[in-house]
C-alpha cells in the first residue's frame, strides 16, 4: 500500500456542516437558532449538505480541490462526535441521496471529500448502548463497552463511574474494540462509506484505540474498496507509530501548527523553530511526510485569528509557511475570510454570507496561496532546503525545488520592519538571475549571490526564480 497521488496535490477545506451554510430542505427540525446564533454546545443553527451543495462555486473560487467533513452520521449533537447510527447521514444534515449528490457535484469538478471516523465512542443512542440501558446486565452488548456496574447512571450529572466513556462524559460511552463483534461491525462501517464513493477517512482520537491489529485491518479493508482512499488520524503529538502501511496515511500536523503559533506568539526563537519545522522533515517517512494534512485552525483549537491576537500580518505569515510546507494545506471554514473564535464552542460560529464581515484582502491572500501551490509542482512534489538563518537579524529562508522549478521562502520573524541582504549560494543561481514575489509580482535581482528584500512586521516572501527569456 501507498499514499494517494492526489493527496499531494489537495488544498482541502474543512467543513463543520451545521453552520456552513443551511440550505431550503425538507428537515423536520423545526426548533433551529437563527443563523449567525452565539454557538453553544446544544443549539442546532441547521447547515446541511444541500448548503455545501449550494455554496460548492464558492470553494471552486477559492480553489479548493479536497473538502474535510466533521461527522456527517445520525446524532443528537450539533458537532454529532455522538453517533448514534454510523450507517444514515443525519437527518438535519439531509438524506442519502443529498450526500451522494454532494459527491457527484465535488467529483465532477475535480474535488475530493473525506468523513469523519469516530470509533472510539459511540452515543448514548447507538443501538448497543440503548440496548445495554433498557436490559442492563442481560443485555446483548454487555461487551461492547467497559462497563463497571449498574444501574449506568448514564443521564445523572457528574462524570461516567459505572462505564468507561472519553474523558469520562457520560455522553460519549467508549467502545470496547477489542471485542471482534464491535471491530466487525466498525470495519462494515469503514468499507461503507467508501465504496458509497468517499475519498477517505479522517480518524478521531485514533491513539485513544491502541490496537494495532485493529488499525492494520482498518487500513486493509479501507484499500480493498479504494486504493486511493486517504486515510489521517487526528494525532496531537506526531508520534511516527501512526503513519505507515498498517496505520494513517498522514496525520493532522498539529505539531507543525504548534511550532508556527508559538514562533508567532514569541514562546520560541527563530533558530527553535527552524530546528522544529526541518526536524518534521525527519521524524516520518517521505511520502507521509508529503501526506500530512497541514491544519493552522480546526474545531479543536482557538480560530487562528484570535489566536494571533488579530495581527493580520502573523495571520498571513501562518498562512504563507502552511503553504510552503511539504504536506496537504487545510483551511478551517472561515478562516480564510478573518473569522474569530475562542475554543469551542466559539470556534464553531455560523459562516456569514454577508461578503461585508468578510476579510477580502486576506481572501484574495490565501486565494493566490492556493493558485500558486497549484502552479509550481515545487511546493507540492519539490525538497525542502534550508537556505538562510540569521538569529541577528532573523531571517529564515528556504527553497523548494523539482526539476527548474524552484521558489525560495523568505520569513521576517519579529516585530519590526527591516530591509536585509539575504544569502542565496545555496540556490545554486547565478548573480542577475530574477526572482518575483508570487503576490506583490516584485522582482529582486541576485547580486553577490545575495538578495536585498524589505520586510514589514512579521513578514514573509515567496519568490519565484524566473526562467531566462
Amino acid at each position: 500500500m501507498s499514499v494517494p497521488y492526489w493527496v499531494q496535490d489537495a488544498i482541502f477545506y474543512q467543513i463543520f456542516p451545521d453552520r456552513f451554510y443551511r440550505a431550503i430542505s425538507n428537515t423536520d427540525a423545526v426548533h433551529l437558532e437563527p443563523w449567525g446564533a452565539t454557538p453553544t454546545h446544544r443549539g442546532f443553527q441547521g447547515g446541511n449538505i444541500r448548503g455545501i451543495i449550494e455554496k460548492i462555486d464558492y470553494l471552486l473560487d477559492l480553489g479548493v480541490n479536497a473538502l474535510y467533513l466533521n461527522p456527517i452520521f445520525s446524532s443528537s449533537a450539533n458537532h454529532r462526535y455522538h453517533t448514534n447510527d454510523y450507517f444514515k447521514i443525519d437527518r438535519t444534515l439531509g438524506t442519502m441521496e443529498d450526500y451522494k449528490a454532494l459527491l457527484d457535484a465535488a467529483h465532477s469538478n475535480g474535488m475530493r471529500v473525506i468523513i469523519d471516523g469516530v470509533f472510539n465512542h459511540s452515543g448514548r443512542g447507538f443501538f448497543a448502548f440503548t440496548d445495554l440501558l433498557d436490559n442492563g446486565p442481560a443485555s446483548r452488548y454487555i461487551d461492547w463497552y467497559y462497563v463497571h456496574g449498574f444501574p449506568l447512571e448514564a443521564f445523572s450529572g457528574g462524570k461516567s463511574t459505572k462505564y468507561k466513556a472519553w474523558w469520562d462524559i457520560k455522553d460519549l460511552p467508549k467502545l470496547k474494540v477489542e471485542n471482534p463483534a464491535v471491530q466487525e461491525y466498525l470495519l462494515k462501517v469503514s468499507r461503507y462509506w467508501i465504496e458509497q464513493g468517499t475519498d477517505g477517512w479522517r480518524l478521531d482520537v485514533p491513539a485513544e484505540i491502541d490496537n494495532d491489529a485493529f488499525w492494520a485491518e482498518f487500513r486493509r479493508v479501507v484499500n480493498d474498496a479504494n486504493p486511493d482512499a486517504y486515510t489521517v488520524g487526528e494525532i496531537w503529538d506526531g508520534n511516527p507509530r501512526w503513519v505507515g502501511d498498517t496505520h494513517f496515511n498522514g496525520l493532522m500536523h498539529y505539531t507543525l501548527r504548534d511550532a508556527i503559533t508559538d514562533l508567532l506568539g514569541y514562546k520560541i526563537t527563530l533558530a527553535e523553530f527552524v530546528v522544529q519545522m526541518e526536524g518534521f522533515l525527519g521524524m516520518y517517512p517521505r511520502e507521509n511526510v508529503y501526506a500530512m494534512y497541514l491544519v493552522l485552525g480546526s474545531h479543536d483549537t482557538r480560530r487562528l485569528m484570535t489566536k494571533l491576537n488579530h495581527d493580520i500580518n502573523k495571520v498571513r505569515l501562518a498562512f504563507l509557511l502552511q503553504f510552503s510546507n511539504p504536506g496537504a494545506p487545510a483551511i478551517y471554514y472561515g478562516d480564510e475570510i478573518g473569522m474569530e473564535g475562542e475554543k469551542d464552542p466559539d470556534n464553531r460560529r455560523a459562516f456569514p454570507w454577508n461578503e461585508s464581515a468578510w476579510d477580502l484582502d486576506l481572501r484574495a491572500y490565501v486565494q493566490r496561496l492556493i493558485a500558486v501551490r497549484k502552479h509550481h509542482p515545487a511546493l507540492r512534489r519539490g525538497d525542502l532546503q534550508h537556505v538562510h538563518l540569521s538569529e541577528e537579524n532573523h531571517i529564515y529562508a528556504f527553497s523548494r525545488g523539482l526539476g527548474e522549478d524552484k521558489l525560495l521562502v523568505v520569513i521576517n520573524g519579529s516585530k519590526d520592519p527591516r530591509k536585509v541582504d539575504v544569502p542565496v549560494s545555496a540556490l545554486n543561481l547565478e548573480d542577475g538571475a530574477l526572482l518575483e514575489d508570487v503576490v506583490s509580482h516584485e522582482q529582486f535581482q541576485i547580486r553577490d549571490q545575495k538578495l536585498h528584500l524589505p520586510f514589514e512586521p512579521w513578514g514573509g516572501m515567496m519568490l519565484c526564480v524566473r526562467p531566462k527569456e
